[in-house]
């Protein structure tokens, strides 16, 4: 689990002082990822693996000014700049690790996460513990500005049936942590999975 840690923050630490500037298009992905996960006023919702912060903003115009939003990622290095760039005025931002969460069970009506299931080291265990942090009924949001394919085409790779990501796998996934899956985009220009967390059996 630490070489994975390591991994993660080594990745991300290197990139984060020009990460937002690498993606300067993304906001208007961002908010309309937020508006589908539904959040209404005064609900309390994660940021899980919020990097600079880019989701912050519209998670809070969401929640108004009564809900909480808190943003939670691996690598400090993210978060400073999610602090120089005035993110932590939307939202609490922590550094923490979505395997073992500072969050009381079921206290939370949601979760986004932009980018963060492909950097998950153990991914069933982690979505049973963001599972566990929201209330049965609350949703999950899984985002990425762009596709699959897209993404995989950047990295000079293509897609495979193997990829967490696809739709029958993702599904699976979700439905052995708590979680199931309501809708699924996968287009050149958006990836959204949303989920409702599971009353426990």
């Amino acid at each position: 689990m630490a070489d994975d840690h390591t991994h993660v923050q080594e990745f991300f630490g290197a990139r984060a002082a020009d990460w937002d500037s690498r993606f300067p298009d993304d906001g208007p992905a961002y908010a309309a990822a937020v508006a589908d996960l539904g959040l209404r006023p005064g609900d309390r919702v994660l940021d899980a693996g919020c990097g600079t912060g880019r989701a912050l903003e519209p998670l809070r115009a969401a929640v108004g000014p009564r809900g909480s939003v808190l943003g939670i990622d691996l690598t400090p290095e993210m978060l400073t700049e999610a602090r120089r760039a005035g993110r932590g005025r939307s939202g609490l931002l922590l550094l923490g690790d979505v395997a073992r969460l500072p969050v009381r069970s079921r206290s939370l009506d949601a979760v986004f996460g932009a980018g963060l299931i492909s950097h998950l080291p153990r991914p069933a265990d982690n979505l049973r513990e963001l599972a566990r942090v929201v209330r049965p009924g609350g949703a999950l949001a899984l985002f990425h500005p762009i596709g699959r394919a897209a993404l995989a085409a950047r990295h000079g790779r293509t897609i495979s049936d193997d990829d967490l990501r696809a739709e029958p796998n993702l599904r699976s996934l979700l439905a052995g942590s708590g979680w199931r899956m309501t809708s699924y985009t996968d287009r050149d220009d958006r990836f959204l999975a949303l989920a409702v967390r599971q009353g426990d059996e």
